[in-house]
């Protein structure tokens, strides 16, 4: 007698749903696709920014990260070609993709050139619009930031069985260093300052001092302030030898922002900055920079639970007494308990509690976890800026 076989299952699953995205547990969250076909795996993190999707998604820190965005109304100003963070034109911006509430609608900007979902298809950026992100959102509150693969495809066909084992498969940000990713390929000055409405970017002036800014992710207003602050800036490779950042003869190093585990990227950015930091040149470090200059100084990081990514977050400068609503974006954060007797805790998140800021007692330097130049304040901390200028300043003069 013959058993009777089961018929396998189908490999491809047809759905009415465009876009899905799939977790690493195996759940399935469908909707509409926008932007780029395909798939692509990340960690899905969340941003309460109600303006500037158009820096986010070209913010290289975002590497190896797939953005959920919890105001509704993405898209309505639609994009251009001066509101672009990324620097490294030639490398892709890094995020994985994006997740949308509400469809997108036509640009209804002066200053818009593109449709979002045109911008998003040129970026090969795959979106998904028509979900719950209250509810996604409060799933990574409740249980962190989930593995997943993002996919699109119009016929809504998708090989499910293969996107659950990608997502469960795919090891996460954790002990991943994504700066190749996004660092630029040789070094190049930098010219450009700050925006006004009318005139658009304005140029360098006389400069005063030269800043080597060592680029893990760097944005593109970083560069712009500094350049404004009345700095020559020179932009250096993440893998620059202190050797080589040294004959540039600086007169202060900038460590920027940028993406992944800073334990990983700290295992050849450390020694650098430990010897810059042994020369007492002046450094100014922001974001994935703030992480290093702590672990060059002997502390840890530690990876967060639903991490900090957003336009609204009270931040406490323990050296002005002043609160200030700055611009975030990290899952990782640097663990004050290891902070060693040299550094002094500047900064705190009055959301939770976390170190935001350092400083050192016996060297002219001083990082900060936010980012001072997204401007949601709009300018509460464009002092850091001038301080690092005051720094470089003394460090001539004494």
């Amino acid at each position: 007698m013959t058993a009777i076989q089961a018929k396998p299952a189908p490999a491809w699953e047809e759905t009415t749903a465009t876009a899905v995205l799939v977790l690493s547990d195996g759940t399935v969250l469908e909707g509409r696709g926008i932007g780029a076909t395909g798939q692509a795996v990340g960690e899905v993190c969340f941003n309460t920014a109600m303006t500037g999707y158009e820096e986010i998604l070209t913010d290289p820190s975002y590497a190896g990260q797939i953005i959920t965005f919890t105001f509704p109304h993405i898209g309505n100003v639609g994009t251009n070609e001066e509101d672009i963070e990324t620097v490294n034109m030639a490398a892709a911006s890094g995020v994985r993709g994006c997740i949308l509430q509400a469809d997108i609608t036509n640009p209804s900007n002066f200053r818009a050139t593109r449709h979002l979902d045109q911008w998003l298809k040129a970026r090969g950026i795959i979106g998904l619009a028509g979900l719950d992100t209250r509810a996604l959102t409060a799933r990574i509150r409740e249980k962190g930031m989930p593995n997943a693969v993002i996919a699109h495809a119009p016929d809504g066909q998708f090989h499910m069985a293969a996107l659950k084992q990608e997502a469960a498969a795919w090891p996460g940000i954790d002990g991943m260093d994504l700066v190749p990713d996004v660092t630029t390929a040789q070094r190049y000055g930098w010219d450009e300052a700050t925006w006004h409405l009318g005139q658009g970017y304005g140029g360098a002036g006389e400069a005063k001092h030269h800043v080597v800014a060592i680029d893990y992710g760097v944005k593109r207003n970083i560069l712009r302030l500094l350049t404004a602050a009345g700095c020559k800036v020179t932009v250096v490779p993440a893998t620059a030898s202190a050797g080589e950042i040294l004959a540039l003869q600086p007169d202060g190093v900038f460590l920027s922002n940028g993406p992944g585990d800073p334990a990983e990227t700290g295992k050849y950015a450390v020694p650098v900055i430990q010897t810059l930091l042994e020369r007492k040149v002046p450094t100014f470090g922001i974001c994935l920079g703030h992480q290093m200059m702590a672990l060059a100084v002997g502390a840890k990081t530690l990876k967060m639970h639903q991490g900090h990514h957003g336009a609204n977050h009270p931040v406490k400068d323990f050296t002005t007494d002043k609160v200030e609503i700055v611009s975030m974006n990290h899952g990782f954060a640097v663990n004050r308990e290891t902070l060693p007797a040299n550094a002094t805790e500047t900064h705190v998140s009055l959301f939770d509690g976390s170190n935001c800021g350092i400083a050192l007692t016996d060297r002219p330097a001083f990082s900060v976890q936010h980012h001072p130049e997204a401007s949601p304040g709009p300018q509460d901390s464009h002092y850091l800026f001038l301080r690092f200028v005051k720094m470089m300043e003394a460090a001539k003069a004494g």
